[in-house]
């Protein structure tokens, strides 16, 4: 009977420990979405990896723009150019008059094939059952370059078995494949213009935002806001380490490409360094912009290192084609800043190209760098007011 009745009078604290564990429960998830910052990064951040992962993710290569340089203008050579028209790997773009017109035309107009092929291609192929064309293709990326390649042997080896099925006959159209700027296709070559980008965005963007909101989150950037110094000179006391740290990082890094991994820099070194600069620039104003929203350092280093880095590697060109992605992320594409940095520096380093080639991408950066530091530096102010 004792027992029954200890056992009768605990009974109802399972109820309320139930009633304070749901309490508890629901503080948290009050807490959770009190805070928008987390709230974002909880349901939004999943959904922007999946759509970067699912669609930025694509080794496959579409649209490609080629040029034709054929001086036969018979009816296999035109059979070629539509069997490669008929894929939607390739877009014809322009017909080359003569062959020095190539090279400048994949300095300038951005394209990814050209296809050449010899004088009296037909009537060599009738009459040796041989027949020379040749795959002339942008080095610098390696992967690209490889896959494009092989996507047009295949059409062209595919042309050829239609002749010999229509006739008959053993023609064999050989592709002879040349690769500019980088003949031996080192990987190197494509990866270290974003190597430096992605190097370069987590010290000044990462470290920069956590810095700042390292000081608010602890209470001492209020103290620091009343003493003498102007506002501006604190936030510069704060961001002139990481800009020198950046630039030895640059300066190392250069050097290990040169003499370790031999990636040589043919073009302008001072150019080089002047768009490194800039990207530096473009770089620091972007930290400063997320330390001037945000009061926690674990925000800031979620929203720098994975919001931001995210589409900083995939949407770059450093690792995936652009031109294979969905419409939509190829517009995402241009504002992200490494686009136009890791292009700036391939044309540089790899194709030894001058500033004319470049005037796109340092206008670009030009004018990131401008608007996100006139807009951190104006949140900066209404926090302060």
């Amino acid at each position: 009977m004792k027992f029954f009745n200890r056992w009768h009078e605990k009974q109802p604290e399972k109820p309320i420990r139930m009633r304070q564990f749901i309490v508890f429960t629901q503080k948290e998830f009050k807490h959770i979405f009190r805070d928008r910052w987390t709230t974002l990064i909880l349901l939004v951040l999943p959904i922007l990896m999946i759509i970067l992962f699912g669609f930025g993710i694509n080794t496959e290569i579409k649209n490609t723009k080629f040029a034709v340089y054929d001086p036969s203008h018979d009816v296999a050579t035109q059979g070629i150019v539509n069997k490669l028209l008929t894929s939607e790997y390739f877009t014809l773009s322009e017909f080359v008059n003569t062959p020095n017109e190539i090279e400048n035309i994949f300095k300038e107009k951005g394209i990814g094939l050209v296809v050449v092929f010899s004088e009296k291609f037909y009537e060599n192929l009738l009459h040796t059952g041989d027949a020379q064309v040749q795959l002339i293709t942008d080095g610098t990326d390696p992967n690209t370059a490889s896959i494009l390649t092989a996507y047009a042997s295949n059409l062209i080896f595919s042309y050829q078995q239609d002749l010999i099925s229509a006739q008959d006959i053993p023609y064999q159209i050989k592709p002879e494949i040349k690769l500019l700027y980088n003949p031996t296709l080192k990987g190197v070559y494509s990866t270290v213009p974003g190597i430096i980008g992605v190097i370069l965005i987590l010290i000044c963007a990462m470290m920069t935002s956590i810095s700042i909101a390292r000081e608010k989150e602890q209470g001492t950037m209020e103290i620091l806001l009343v003493s003498p110094m102007k506002p501006i000179v604190l936030i510069l006391a704060k961001v002139v380490p990481f800009f020198c740290i950046s630039i030895v990082n640059l300066v190392t890094i250069l050097l290990l490409s040169v003499f370790v991994l031999e990636v040589p820099i043919v073009g302008s070194l001072f150019l080089l360094i002047l768009v490194s600069l800039l990207y530096i620039f473009v770089a620091l104003s972007i930290g400063l912009l997320i330390s001037s929203v945000v009061d926690k350092q674990m925000v800031a280093l979620l929203i720098s290192g994975m919001a931001l880095m995210l589409p900083f590697v995939y949407l770059s060109g450093m690792m995936f084609p652009i031109e294979s992605m969905p419409i939509v992320l190829q517009w995402i594409s241009n504002i992200i800043p490494a686009k136009w940095f890791i292009i700036a520096m391939r044309n540089i380093m790899i194709k030894g190209l001058g500033f004319s080639s470049i005037v796109k991408e340092v206008a670009i950066l030009s004018f990131m760098a401008l608007f996100f530091i006139m807009l951190s530096l104006k949140k900066f102010k209404l926090r302060l007011e």
